[in-house]
């Protein structure tokens, strides 16, 4: 009985104890049911910011610049400056969103956004929002503790996006976050984004975050306007990711970034013209033997990464239209495996096989072979990375360079340096050729060079005796490179390079067709997601680019023919009238308004006054004397013949008075015409002004000589034929240079025109 008893009292202390539990978690639930509506009554935007209902946006967004300054917590130590920053932004994304405020306005809340929730479903938000962590009930944002930092070693701003996202994202794609504070649908895809970047990293994908509280500034760069939003970055272009977040649909949006073409499917069709393509491409090519049917992403990011460089191609192995590739390598179908071929298209150059193929093996596979044994110099960026320049002596690596040509005729001799190329081991030593058709080459031989500085500045020596391709030439060329290791001394002639053509610039159409098809693909997807917000920018910049292209020229075409109309008119009666050719006056018409009256502001016509015999020998010297000046893009030269046109250069002179001075002595009597050959005119068209250069006379001047009694008229003709032979004609422009230099410090005298001469002036004489 005794027992009965105990066991009863044993039970009912039980149930006593599972009723006060039971109690006690019930008053908790109440009293953070309290806390969470008092928190709730308690945010209102419009205190927080302290603005009225009735505020516009821009007094919020002045206050807000206000209050964001004054509580930052950079600058702010108080201990409640963080809160208060937070609560500020918060009150600024609500009062901006018409949506939110709205929201706000008629419920005291917003849908999704507001920090503690919903009010007349408090609880149970509050239970879906709360999770058990290393704390009991944390909670997930709000406060530093509390936050997950798994994202802060990703975390992006505005500058380091600019200076270091947008140009590495030419060589990787980045997967970028935008996040929030406040963002509860954020917290919902966390666990699916930690393991996606996860996987992504160890594929050489860079991974960034944005905080929309701390980096609005570049969510607006990105058009990122909502949060959640993921996006990537591929070549400094931003596409947005559409679809549910799922691991599987990230990586596939990675894919989808990637330019296509960057991997061709290679069989036993198609191998040997896709690897004899190296001449054409000069570049390396690389086959991966894999078992699966696609591609495999590592390897499209590899491709990507070295798409300069290296030319890609994949083999299924599974397919038995590969069986006589894999039996030609001996390919073991166990494990990928990966070859790179260079000149020699039988043979690869380096192989690597591993079963768990990491990105740094790969990394350190393509890096080793960037480049061809003996490669074309195509671009001055090849050259750089063959031929750096010297820094300290033990980084000090020389060039052999081959000047040779396309024809048959050097196929001997390109042979020979290939075969010597591909014998080289020393590192030192870096073997590339060039066609001297179409770069400008240093001599026509081969030549040992080592680059000074990054200005062209480079030491050679050439070898003697050219190159042929014979046992000869490569007995000289090695003993040349032995002694190079010895004496660098012998390096003893010294040049500048000019910069290198780039000769795949024809391919630059192609591209351009290929980023139009992406750009096209971009903006039918964000139409198929509804997605205007980030369309209507490109469609207005498009819209607006062809309303000014057109309207352009609409306006220039009725301009030009209003204006055109009656000089050609006028023209052509005047060229009739006198030799019955209208053509030659409207050529003239064009040439003249081209070059002078319509010349640009800021150009400056340089024109050179010869006659017929004078013609070559002037012109000659007067290219010597400009050729330095001749890479100013606001400079235009060209010559005038004063036998056809020394009307115009008679009315020039005549409205700039002062430049009329120039030769007093010998225009007294004013009998006699003045002999302009070598005089040079530098003419603003736009500001109607000209500056004079007059020659040097180096030879005595007959003209000053009293004239013989009874010859008067034969001496006068006899000085003017001798002009040419006294004044030594190719000595008349040895001061020009000079007298450019001042032109373009602009010291020289100018002479002002009212108007240029009409084309009655320049028309030719009878």
């Amino acid at each position: 009985m005794s027992n009965n008893i105990t066991v009863f009292g044993q039970q009912n202390t039980f149930k006593m104890r599972m009723v006060v539990l039971l109690l006690s978690v019930m008053m908790v639930r109440v009293l953070l049911m309290d806390a969470v509506v008092e928190s709730t009554a308690e945010f209102d935007p419009y205190k927080v910011l302290g603005v009225t209902r009735s505020a516009s946006q821009a007094e919020i967004k002045k206050v807000y610049k206000r209050l964001a300054k004054e509580w930052h917590p950079d600058k702010n130590k108080n201990p409640e400056a963080e809160d208060m920053f937070i609560k500020i932004t918060k009150s600024y994304e609500i009062l901006t969103n018409e949506e939110k405020r709205a929201s706000y306005d008629r419920y005291g809340q917003t849908d999704n956004t507001h920090p503690y929730g919903r009010g007349h479903h408090g609880f149970r938000h509050f239970h879906d929002n709360f999770y058990f962590d290393e704390s009991f009930f944390h909670f997930p944002f709000n406060n530093k503790g509390g936050r997950d930092f798994a994202d802060s070693k990703y975390t992006l701003h505005f500058n380091q996006y600019i200076s270091e996202v947008v140009p590495d994202s030419f060589k990787r794609p980045y997967l970028i976050k935008i996040t929030s504070d406040w963002c509860f649908s954020c917290i919902h895809i966390e666990p699916v984004w930690k393991e996606t970047v996860q996987e992504l990293e160890t594929l050489g994908i860079g991974i960034g975050v944005v905080d929309v509280g701390y980096e609005r500034r570049l969510a607006n760069n990105l058009g990122a306007h909502q949060t959640p939003s993921i996006l990537g970055v591929v070549n400094g272009k931003v596409s947005f990711f559409h679809y549910a977040v799922v691991k599987g649909h990230l990586m596939q949006f990675i894919e989808d970034l990637l330019p296509q073409r960057l991997v061709e499917k290679v069989t036993d069709k198609n191998n040997q013209e896709f690897l004899k393509s190296w001449h054409e491409l000069n570049k390396p090519h690389v086959l991966l033997f894999d078992q699966v049917p696609s591609v495999p992403l590592l390897y499209k990011l590899t491709a990507f990464a070295y798409k300069d460089y290296v030319q890609f191609g994949y083999v299924d192995q599974g397919l038995s239209e590969t069986a006589d590739l894999l039996r030609k390598f001996n390919i073991n179908t166990y494990a990928p495996t990966m070859l790179v071929f260079k000149e020699d298209v039988e043979k690869p150059a380096d192989i690597i096989q591993a079963k768990g193929m990491k990105k740094q093996i790969i990394d350190e596979f393509i890096s080793n072979n960037k480049f061809l044994l003996a490669p074309r110099l195509v671009n001055q960026k090849l050259f750089d990375e063959l031929c750096p320049v010297k820094q300290f002596h033990r980084r000090r690596k020389y060039c052999v360079l081959l000047i040779t040509g396309e024809e048959e005729s050097f196929a001997t001799g390109n042979e020979a340096f290939l075969s010597l190329a591909s014998a080289n081991t020393n590192d030192v030593l870096r073997f590339a050729y060039v066609y001297q058709r179409r770069q400008q080459p240093l001599c026509d031989q081969v030549v040992i060079l080592e680059r000074r500085n990054g200005a062209g500045k480079i030491l050679y020596k050439p070898v003697s005796g050219g190159w042929n391709g014979s046992k000869e030439d490569k007995h000289k060329l090695l003993e040349e490179l032995e002694r190079l290791q010895k004496d660098p001394s012998i390096l003893n002639n010294d040049a500048v390079l000019p910069e290198l053509n780039n000769e795949f610039t024809s391919m630059f159409l192609i591209r351009w067709i290929y980023t139009a098809y992406d750009y096209l693909a971009e903006i039918i997807d964000d139409l198929l997601h509804n997605n205007w917000r980030e369309v209507m920018p490109l469609l207005s910049l498009i819209f607006s680019a062809l309303f000014i292209l057109f309207g352009t020229v609409v306006i220039q075409a009725f301009s030009d023919s209003s204006e055109e109309k009656q000089p050609k008119t006028k023209a052509k009666e005047a060229s009739k009238a006198e030799n019955g050719s209208p053509n030659t006056s409207i050529v003239l018409d064009i040439t003249y308004t081209s070059n002078l009256v319509k010349l640009r502001p800021g150009h400056i016509n340089v024109v050179l006054v010869l006659t017929d015999p004078t013609k070559n020998i002037l012109l000659s010297k007067f290219a010597k004397e400009v050729y330095s000046f001749t890479g100013s893009f606001t400079l235009h030269f060209s010559f005038l013949n004063v036998d056809k046109h020394g009307e115009w250069m008679a009315a020039v002179l005549e409205y700039a008075q002062d430049a009329m001075q120039i030769d007093t002595d010998e225009d007294e009597a004013g009998s006699r015409k003045l002999d302009y050959t070598g005089y040079v005119l530098a003419l603003n068209g736009h500001k109607k002004y000209l500056c004079l250069f007059k020659p040097v006379y180096t030879g005595e001047d007959l003209d000053s000589k009293p004239e013989e009694e009874g010859g008067g008229s034969r001496s006068r003709k006899g000085t003017t034929r001798s002009r040419s032979t006294t004044l030594q004609i190719h000595h008349k422009l040895d001061r020009l240079g000079l007298w450019m230099e001042r032109l373009m410090e602009g010291t020289l005298p100018r002479y002002y025109v009212p108007a240029w001469p009409g084309l009655d002036k320049i028309t030719v004489n009878k």
